[in-house]
């Protein structure tokens, strides 16, 4: 299983080829190659190279590290692979310095190599494609040489689903809304109930100081952020065809909204301060009067003309709410099931290898006390498996569930938040009629 990480060098060029070709870590530089280059003069190479070009960029060099799984490879094959992989990526245009290093539990190599191309002048672009065709040739080589190669839909989970021990979700709640992405899903939801037409959102979206670039989908980037994000990245709610579908939805529903917020009213009865004091009595009687307006006025918005009425219609927004919260955790439960089910396809995928080597030699009592652990796991996460699947699980189907009910669980959180505001008005409604006439009142 190869890793891959690359980063870039701006300075110290020479200090960084020195500490991947230490004969210490090399084999005493037996597992050294370089390409047009020799690796005592390479930083000076590289550096003639870049003047000649007459590149001005901060960035000298890039720094692969490609890592194999402990156990897996020798160190020759590793070199191996590593030149295959400068081949494939860098094509005999950019001089470099290669070394596998053998000191560590694992066995990984170390490519350094120019960041202008010898041929073109030109300086290499890293991005995400360029990481994965890097990515690609390094596991297309793996498994030419039957290593095994990383999961990358598992590695996908673990950065949305596993942060320190909580789940994405939980963790961006518990930031108190500090990541940007949720945020303006959070601005988005709110918005479209608020707008009666695709312009109005979007007039509502700039208002709030959301820069908007139209293109073949349509991104936002808030006033603090470098960026546009394309919407439809949240999700599938949020292309720009099933935002304006959703307006066109909501626009069609008449929702309850609270336009201003519903004083209490005052008991004219148990007040001290309305016994005390005659200039305190005529405030607290004309709040009263105001306040039971406005409650009259909210409550005929809804098309609510009693109190019957309006008690059935708090029990079943409390109905409602109960329904979301049990939506909630039903989901919660099936993504808590679907998190262990993941976690045991990676252990099995992860460590087949050592199971088999087990059962092709049981008597080797040494192997197995070495890696009883990790064949453990396998024999433990392959029976519960075996419990609820009649054919192995595949990784990617577990994720793309998981970010289709995460999805459908953002929607139903952000359901249960903004409902929240408005039971709470209506309670005090509610408290306000019993405190004021103390009886039934037709409206």
């Amino acid at each position: 299983m190869a890793i891959t990480k690359i980063h870039p060098i701006k300075s110290t060029l020479n200090l960084a080829i020195d500490y991947i070709v230490n004969g210490e870590k090399t084999d005493e530089q037996i597992l050294v190659s370089t390409h047009k280059c020799h690796q005592e003069t390479a930083h000076t190479q590289f550096l003639r190279t870049r003047n000649d070009a007459g590149t001005k960029g901060t960035v000298l060099a890039r720094h692969l590290i490609q890592s194999f799984l402990p156990g897996e490879t020798s160190p020759e094959i590793a070199h191996q692979i590593g030149l295959k992989l400068c081949k494939k990526i860098l094509k005999n245009e950019y001089e470099f310095v290669l070394s596998t290093h053998i000191d560590k539990g694992h066995i990984h190599n170390h490519i350094i190599f120019n960041n202008v191309n010898m041929v073109t002048g030109k300086c290499y672009q890293s991005n995400k494609r360029s990481y994965h065709q890097i990515r690609y040739q390094s596991d297309k080589l793996c498994k030419e040489n039957k290593l095994s190669v990383i999961d990358e839909f598992y590695e996908s989970y673990k950065r949305k689903y596993k942060t320190k021990g909580k789940s994405w979700y939980e963790n961006e709640q518990s930031k108190k809304g500090t990541s940007w992405k949720s945020r303006l899903q959070f601005d988005i939801d709110r918005l479209i109930k608020q707008s009666k037409d695709w312009e109005e959102f979007l007039k509502k979206m700039a208002e709030l100081s959301y820069e908007i670039k139209h293109g073949k989908h349509i991104a936002f980037k808030p006033k603090d952020k470098q960026r546009f994000t394309r919407s439809k990245t949240i999700g599938e709610d949020y292309t720009e065809e099933r935002l304006k579908e959703r307006i066109a939805e909501i626009s069609s529903i008449k929702t309850p909204a609270v336009k201003k917020r519903i004083g209490n009213v005052i008991d004219m009865n148990s007040n001290v301060k309305v016994k005390e004091s005659k200039g305190y009595e005529y405030w607290a009687t004309k709040h009263n009067l105001n306040t039971m307006a406005e409650s009259v006025i909210f409550l005929r918005e809804q098309g609510i003309k009693s109190v019957n009425q309006l008690d059935e219609y708090i029990q079943k927004e409390a109905d409602e709410r109960q329904n979301l919260q049990d939506k909630i955790k039903v989901i919660d439960k099936e993504m808590q099931e679907l998190s262990a089910t993941m976690e045991r396809v990676h252990a099995v995928t992860k460590y087949r290898k050592y199971y088999k080597e087990y059962k092709a030699d049981p008597s080797d009592k040494s192997f197995f006390e070495e890696y009883k652990p990790q064949i453990t796991l396998y024999e433990n996460a392959l029976s519960e498996l075996k419990k609820y699947y009649s054919k192995f699980p595949n990784s990617k189907d577990i994720l793309d569930r998981l970010d289709k009910l995460q999805e459908k669980k953002n929607t139903l959180m952000q359901e249960y938040s903004s409902s929240k505001s408005t039971m709470d008005e209506l309670y005090k409604i509610r408290k306000n009629y019993g405190i004021y006439m103390g009886k039934e009142m037709e409206r």
